[in-house]
């Protein structure tokens, strides 16, 4: 039996001894349920897990999204640390001994957690089989309940790993992992790698089928033993009892797997940007908020604003999490139309790693770019709130950093286009209507102009020319609000 089994048994977390990755943040919130008044109470322990540890030849990033406890999510992160940085990999390895790599820890971790529970396994077989008088069965029962939570629970993961400076992503379950890269051009184009292994995956669908499982059920029902996820660490109910379940019991073969979807190899080289790896509940939490179009696009624009004010990563990290905390519970209190599907949220990690993406120079000032600050746009009680809002905010770019004001293209791995691509420095929602923008098109109004390195010079007025063209917000604003602003005066240069 492998030692990390011992370390686990012993409750003992070697990996803590294990160099962190400087490179990289991560930000957290825990669960919440609000109450109608809008306070929030926390439902259960946090249960994410996450990973961000450099080896001697590699760099490995995991998020682990736990349920029903955190065990499984504890196991696999120290299992797949132990299998991967512990003298698996080196650099003389092809990507196809990666991928077998990768797949082989993934393995690893499944097998071996079973059998840290195998004992709770056949004495919960056992007691069930038992007919006793009705004075014992209370007892029994009892019993039955302990060996059911030591037994119970499961994860998904997601795990990034970097190695001769290429990046390969193995996923089990619905987490999501971006790669936001700039272009020679200065467009910033997002990459979403994989796709989620969820109920409404057509992929995952058509396995289930094959094997005898009725997909049309599996798709209205949206989850399977509670979880949306069709493959899983860990979870004893779905990878032994699968018989027992409804949904599951026609399957010819263990249905829910743990087996990953690797992806990779990216080459790093050259490319400036950053990785992001997402737990379900950080992409929940804002699709119930906003709605599922735009999410990759917000979150990137809200990193890539983050990045530009911030001089630490844990900060960035951390600052973008507690913004989707906040905008979700805004929504919630707000009794809007999207209220309803915002009562609570489930734990929230996101990982961000940099790629030659410096961050905000502490010293800078304001004209010398790496601040944002918000424009307020202006309110009215006549204002409809069913017309489309604008959330703008302005980043005063440098020559050291990435424009954050140039074109945002976001795509799936397979090349397939996300709808609706925006700039990550303007964002548009509505509760009715998406207002979206062309990725490939040139004119987009982009919102910063271009300037030299050096500070431009004032005119015979004393005046400097704008930093920032307002055209597009004005057009935007103008579109939904022409009415009111017939009355107001208008809004525009004065």
């Amino acid at each position: 039996m492998r030692f990390y089994y011992l370390f686990f048994c012993l409750q003992q977390s070697w990996t803590d001894d294990l160099p962190l990755c400087e490179m990289c943040g991560v930000g957290v919130a825990p669960n919440c349920v609000y109450s109608p008044d809008g306070e929030g109470t926390q439902n259960h322990p946090m249960e994410d897990r996450h990973l961000r540890l450099r080896g001697e030849n590699c760099f490995l990033y995991g998020v682990f999204n736990g349920y029903d406890g955190s065990r499984v999510a504890d196991f696999a992160a120290q299992c797949l640390t132990a299998e991967l940085l512990l003298g698996e990999l080196n650099s003389s390895h092809t990507d196809g001994d990666v991928r077998r790599i990768l797949i082989q820890a993934f393995e690893a971790v499944e097998e071996s957690y079973f059998n840290t529970i195998g004992d709770a396994l056949a004495k919960k077989a056992h007691l069930s089989n038992y007919l006793l008088p009705h004075n014992e069965s209370q007892k029994v029962q009892e019993r039955l309940n302990e060996l059911e939570q030591e037994v119970s629970g499961g994860a998904t993961a997601v795990v990034a790993l970097i190695l001769n400076n290429k990046l390969y992503i193995a996923n089990v379950g619905t987490n999501r992992v971006l790669l936001c890269k700039s272009s020679s051009d200065g467009q910033n184009q997002v990459l979403q790698i994989g796709r989620p292994h969820s109920t409404d995956n057509e992929d995952e669908l058509q396995r289930l089928a094959a094997m005898g499982v009725d997909a049309a059920r599996i798709r209205q029902a949206g989850q399977i033993a509670g979880q949306s996820s069709t493959r899983r660490l860990g979870d004893s109910r779905v990878k032994i009892n699968y018989s027992e379940i409804d949904l599951l019991s026609a399957a010819k073969a263990k249905p829910i797997i743990s087996e990953p979807e690797i992806h990779g190899s990216h080459p790093l080289d050259g490319v400036t940007g950053f990785l992001l790896l997402m737990s379900e509940g950080l992409i929940n939490g804002l699709e119930s908020a906003h709605g599922p179009e735009q999410v990759n696009q917000e979150i990137v624009a809200m990193v890539a604003a983050e990045l530009a004010q911030q001089t630490s990563l844990e900060a960035v990290a951390q600052s973008v999490v507690e913004r989707v905390k906040r905008l979700h519970h805004d929504v919630f209190v707000s009794g809007r139309q999207r209220a309803a599907f915002c009562s609570r949220h489930e734990d929230m990690t996101l990982l961000i790693r940099t790629i030659n993406y410096p961050l905000a120079d502490a010293a800078l000032t304001p004209t010398q770019g790496g601040r944002i600050y918000p424009v307020s746009v202006p309110y009215s009680n006549s204002q409809s709130t069913s017309k489309t809002s604008v959330t703008l905010s302005l980043v005063m770019p440098c020559q050291s950093t990435l424009t954050n004001g140039t074109n945002t293209a976001s795509t799936l791995e397979e090349g397939t286009p996300t709808p609706g691509s925006q700039s990550p420095t303007a964002t548009l929602q509505s509760t009715n209507t998406q207002t979206q923008s062309s990725s490939s098109s040139s004119g987009d109004g982009s919102l910063f102009r271009q300037r030299g390195s050096q500070a431009a010079q004032p005119d015979e007025t004393g005046r400097v020319p704008p930093y920032v063209d307002f055209s597009q917000f004005y057009r935007l604003w103008g579109g939904d609000n022409s009415d009111s602003q017939s009355t107001q005066g208008g809004l525009g240069p004065q």
